[in-house]
């Protein structure tokens, strides 16, 4: 089974590069820019990989909704197997693309698209087979834990970190995306649906800005509650709901989140049976997303198959999720059960409340305080 890659950026280079070193026949690769190394392998004309027969399996790193989705529906189509590190893709088209992998007899695969090089999904839908998850969570974005590590360990301020963070690569010119946490909420969504067997969308999950986060707040986190703060993502199993949410959160230092620095990422799975397994390494970046998209092209070419379809749908309700909460603003909001004022803020602890609540909350707030803040306590 020959192969066929849909970009040559960043990922589709590295994933290149590690299936010639492997052995594998990478027949065409897609891109409309100028590689002089690739010879009669580069072409810009995508119906030169869909009419070819030879080519049984299409990896998509383009990154991107289109053209992206168009191209990995021709293939799937064409009855052509196609893996992604597409996680804006995946996570948009979820139930599209599996039902015309299953019309087709194809498969597509993405464990690359959450976690980078680390073996998160795939080891995440094994344990489904013979466990029930209870709950995910994770610090799951290389560049904020790459800005937090910075202002926590050097006292340096966020505006600051984010320009080296730019410079060095790990953020995009508009890095909205990351801070603003719709990253980590496609990886949320993703890796719910496969958890709980469902589907998560984007839309659903609740999500707060980590672009507010000063050095006062984390000297106060961690001066007031011996504390530190991480940006993470959450999926948790209810009776007949799921709960999916995005947000700052308050960790113990002793903690394996709190011990994560630059841009490394750590996932966790909660299981009935296996109990706590968590997965540390590399959350994006060349060799380890392109490493992660050529398993999952080999594990096709040696027949390996996945497909997530589920005929259950549990709706997002993150009222079923409560935890109190820091919150630092210009004035007093009515949801409180003890602040201090330091200068012009308030520093806020909330009772036990509802996520849902929170977040709504922190909208009405926002409003009248653009710069307020609000962390969750992990217990």
């Amino acid at each position: 089974m020959k192969i066929a890659i849909l970009g040559y950026g960043v990922v589709g280079s590295g994933a290149y590069e590690i299936l010639k070193k492997s052995g594998y026949d990478v027949k065409k690769v897609l891109d409309i820019r100028p590689h002089s190394e690739l010879g009669n392998v580069l072409t810009a004309n995508y119906d030169d990989i869909l009419n070819d027969k030879e080519i049984g399996v299409v990896a998509e790193a383009i990154g991107g909704l289109e053209p992206a989705h168009t191209f990995v529906v021709k293939a799937l189509k064409a009855g052509k197997h196609v893996v992604s590190s597409n996680k804006h893709l995946i996570c948009e088209y979820y139930d599209e693309l599996h039902t015309l992998a299953e019309e087709n007899g194809v498969t597509v695969n993405f464990t690359s698209a959450v976690g980078g090089g680390i073996p998160w999904l795939y080891n995440l839908n094994r344990t489904t087979n013979g466990d029930t998850i209870s709950k995910l969570m994770g610090i799951m974005n290389g560049t904020t834990n790459f800005i937090l590590d910075a202002m926590i360990s050097c006292g340096r301020d966020f505006d600051e970190v984010l320009a080296e963070a730019q410079a060095l690569g790990y953020a995009e010119a508009n890095p909205s995306a990351d801070i603003d946490g719709l990253d980590v909420a496609r990886k949320t969504a993703i890796s719910s649906s496969i958890a709980f067997k469902t589907t998560v969308a984007e839309k659903d999950v609740d999500i707060f800005s980590l672009r507010n986060i000063t050095k006062n707040d984390i000297d106060y986190i961690k001066d007031k509650f011996g504390k530190t703060v991480r940006y993470m993502g959450f999926g948790i199993k209810n009776d007949s709901t799921v709960s999916a949410f995005v947000e700052p959160v308050i960790l113990p230092c002793t903690s394996l989140e709190a011990n994560v620095n630059k841009n490394f990422n750590i996932i966790t799975l909660f299981g009935e049976s296996v109990g706590r397994l968590s997965f540390y390494g590399q959350g994006a970046g060349k060799y380890p997303t392109g490493h992660a998209l050529a398993t999952d092209v080999i594990d096709v070419v040696n027949g390996e198959r996945h497909t997530h379809i589920y005929g259950k749908v549990f709706d997002v309700d993150n009222s079923q999720c409560e935890r109190k909460y820091y919150v630092r603003a210009n004035f007093l909001p009515s949801e409180y059960a003890s602040y201090e004022k330091v200068g012009s803020s308030y520093y806020i602890i909330t009772n036990k409340m509802k996520v849902s609540e929170m977040h709504l909350l922190a909208k009405s707030i926002l409003e009248s305080d653009p710069l307020a803040f609000f962390a969750g306590f992990e217990e």
